[in-house]
């Protein structure tokens, strides 16, 4: 099993961040958290490094069947989406979600298979859409 989900964008980050909120939004998901990790580093240790933003992701239903099956599926949520510029391409982004067969694998909680199935069906159809969708210069 992959640890994520992933496309890679020729785009400029902006628009692969814009892209990347209205497919998971479009497959029923909010962004509950954005961590500007570039920005973080560089505040607080002065390190610079290519754009690399962390989208925690969340599908209400799903969360809600999730958490009734297992309290401490919490720990795992919200999905973590990652949107990043390779740092070896200036016209590269890379997104990547994560694969919530992990939930399963770690909790080792057979009730929850079929919630993981449905959030990781949600999940690549997001990532997949990102490759159909237009993609600004």
């Amino acid at each position: 099993m992959d640890l994520g989900l992933s496309a890679t964008l020729h785009t400029n980050f902006g628009d692969a961040v814009d892209r990347t909120r209205a497919a998971l939004n479009a497959q029923g998901f909010g962004v509950l958290t954005e961590i500007d990790v570039r920005a973080t580093l560089k505040t607080k240790l002065d390190v610079n490094m290519e754009d690399y933003l962390i989208l925690g992701a969340c599908n209400p239903p799903l969360a809600h069947e999730a958490v009734g099956i297992d309290r401490q599926i919490g720990l795992l949520l919200p999905c973590n989406v990652v949107v990043r510029r390779n740092p070896d391409s200036d016209d590269e982004v890379i997104v990547e979600a994560m694969n919530p067969q992990l939930m399963v694998q770690v909790t080792n909680e057979p009730a929850l298979q079929t919630v993981a199935t449905r959030a990781a069906a949600k999940l690549q159809a997001a990532i997949d859409s990102l490759n159909t969708t237009s993609r600004v210069p």
